[in-house]
């Protein structure tokens, strides 16, 4: 079926920015109206001679607030940054990607301050609400994508995903996020919160979709995406931590989910994950992560900390008492335990986990700070251990009779990133 010209999507995603009833304000914080109106006649131009520049010729895209455009201050989703960070020289090399392959960028999407939470909350630019119940968080950190993609402000936001930020927001909103091998797509230009945990990826409506983005960012060329046969297909089901204290839905929508997959023929077997617990020493210690955050962000929390938001400033404060020692050390157990998980998942083709174990807590609760620390740790636990071992990771849409949004996450060993979109299709068509 032929698509509608970009024109005519990109209007109607304007007037879903533009909605004052909507989540445009707080979902959309630079809104590039000329010069996506451009870029949308110029692919249209395109495309009535016959010529495209990719698999996203036209496509409506955000992006995240933390990727750099030449001439603007990255702001990360702080409002420190924004009145004291310097503006841009050019453009980070994802988003020249993206210009190159036709996107028609028509914003920047809000987020947490310096993606470091995965509630979505921002007390600067407003919180925006969850697409299937507004009084709800939408995930994070990359909160306005996701809002912006479940609104039809765009078909594809492009987030960044350090603990699980495309993925978390993408399963409370019942969207698609994915998560990249690491080293696949450039960070120069991107916000930091953990160079060493850091990528870029999408969030859409569909593997599909994602895969475009994907490839167009990695700079390859996007073969067709056959599913994989899901007959015999090797199928690990993460035991342990990943499945303890779901909630009611979640659970049960987890349980249904195995239930299709094996249906459809799949070959499902217990995985055990002995290896969480190292990782939970490693975090023990303060984490990698958290380490390498308070080194990006030390300057402003010790000139303008009272100007950060509480929470986030609270989790950066934490890891200024770790030592240089520990950091090393932590490293060091990283590396060794990146090889020994890679070899764990080598006699599976992929490991299946809800992607968060709760569904999207409600703005109001998460405004008390105790509540906000328990379940922000809630809705990173099942992503962020994946960052840590360098996985690739998928988050899918189950089915939702009517209720709030679950994710059932994919995990395959890193590099294995084209096999996991095939595979990812194939799961997709059976909750269809």
């Amino acid at each position: 079926m032929t698509r509608e010209p970009a024109r005519a999507r990109l209007e109607l995603a304007l007037s879903r920015i533009d909605d004052p009833k909507g989540e445009g304000a707080r979902a959309c914080l630079t809104v590039y109206r000329e010069q996506a109106l451009a870029q949308a006649d110029a692919a249209d131009a395109r495309a009535r001679h016959g010529i495209s520049l990719g698999p996203l010729d036209g496509a409506i895209v955000t992006i995240k607030d933390l990727f750099d455009v030449a001439g603007e201050v990255t702001r990360a989703g702080s409002r420190v940054v924004a009145e004291e960070g310097q503006p841009a020289a050019a453009d980070a090399p994802v988003v020249r990607r993206l210009r190159a392959g036709g996107a028609v960028i028509v914003a920047k999407t809000n987020m947490s301050e310096f993606a470091f939470s995965g509630v979505g909350m921002n007390p600067h630019y407003g919180t925006p609400g969850n697409p299937a119940d507004r009084s709800r968080v939408p995930g994070g950190s990359t909160s306005g994508g996701a809002v912006a993609v479940g609104d039809a402000m765009c078909e594809i936001a492009i987030g960044s995903d350090t603990g699980g930020s495309t993925r978390i927001p993408a399963a409370l909103c019942g969207l698609v996020g994915f998560k990249p091998s690491q080293k696949r797509i450039p960070l120069d230009g991107a916000y930091p919160l953990s160079h060493s945990m850091d990528s870029i990826g999408p969030i859409a409506r569909s593997v599909t979709d994602c895969a475009r983005a994907d490839a167009v960012m990695a700079g390859e060329t996007l073969d067709a995406l056959e599913p994989a046969p899901l007959t015999g297909l090797r199928v690990g089901v993460a035991q342990g931590m990943a499945l303890d204290g779901l909630d009611e839905v979640v659970a049960k929508r987890f349980e249904a989910a195995i239930a299709i997959l094996r249906r459809g023929g799949a070959q499902l077997s217990d995985q055990p994950l002995p290896l969480i617990q190292p990782w939970m020493e490693v975090s023990a210690r303060g984490g990698v992560q958290p380490v390498e955050a308070f080194a990006v962000n030390r300057n402003w929390l010790d000139r303008r900390g009272a100007d950060i938001d509480p929470n986030i400033r609270a989790r950066l404060e934490r890891a200024r008492s770790v030592s240089a020692a520990d950091y090393l050390w932590m490293a060091e157990r990283r590396a060794a335990l990146v090889k020994a998980m890679d070899n764990a998942l080598r006699d599976i083709d992929v490991l299946v986990a809800p992607t968060t174990p709760i569904v999207a807590p409600t703005i109001a609760e998460m405004n008390a700070s105790d509540v906000f620390g328990r379940k922000n740790a809630m809705l990173l636990r099942n992503t962020s251990m994946w960052n840590f071992f360098d996985c690739c990771a998928i988050s899918l849409p189950l089915p939702r009779e009517g209720g709030l949004p679950v994710g059932l996450m994919l995990v395959v060993r890193n590099g294995f990133d084209h096999r996991l979109f095939r595979i990812a299709a194939a799961v997709e068509e059976m909750f269809a």
